[in-house]
């Protein structure tokens, strides 16, 4: 592609953190001056087909796959992945595939899942970042900084030993700040 190296920017940050609107506010600017943009989404993800939207509305079209091997440059510049944590390990190494021939890749995810615990992939991709966005959001109990997600079941916060991916929206999830956030039944806990 280009000769340089590429860039990664990772976007992460609890529910309702505004990662998507983020990721759709920096690719906009590559837009505007004519770069070739290509945003990719794990099937798991039903929400919102083949877009990546934003809980504002903004939204971009996406091609929806199930393997990183799928990722596909395809003579783009500029990569994205949304809601990386639901790849397994092959995104990492498919990112710095696509670093190498000098593309400037961006990466969303949940840094945290509903445990309040390291999610999947982001760490690692974390780590490797050229740029790191960590977005907060508003707290839907007390309104103070959220940081973590809540994931609520029947009106009630769910059980550690839930499964870790249960794809959804504010049906399910809600931001929150540690002192606001609830886990129940961790192991070591009474």
């Amino acid at each position: 592609m280009s000769g340089k190296p590429g860039r990664l920017h990772v976007i992460v940050g609890c529910m309702s953190s505004g990662k998507t609107g983020e990721l759709i506010r920096l690719l906009s600017r590559h837009r505007v001056i004519g770069d070739e943009i290509v945003i990719f989404k794990h099937a798991v993800d039903t929400r919102d087909g083949d877009k990546a939207r934003s809980r504002l509305g903004t939204e971009m079209s996406a091609h929806v796959v199930s393997e990183p091997t799928e990722v596909a440059v395809e003579g783009r510049c500029v990569v994205a992945v949304e809601e990386a944590q639901f790849f397994g390990e092959g995104i990492v190494q498919r990112i710095q595939e696509i670093l190498r021939d000098g593309c400037e890749v961006y990466v969303t995810g949940l840094n945290q899942d509903f445990r309040g615990e390291p999610f999947g992939v982001m760490p690692t991709l974390m780590s490797l970042a050229d740029e790191l966005s960590l977005l907060t959001a508003i707290c839907q109990k007390c309104h103070g900084v959220a940081t973590r997600t809540q994931r609520i079941i029947d009106g009630k916060p769910a059980p550690w030993d839930s499964p870790t991916v249960l794809v959804g929206g504010s049906d399910y999830y809600e931001a929150r700040c540690p002192a606001c956030h609830e886990v129940t039944g961790r192991p070591g806990s009474s």
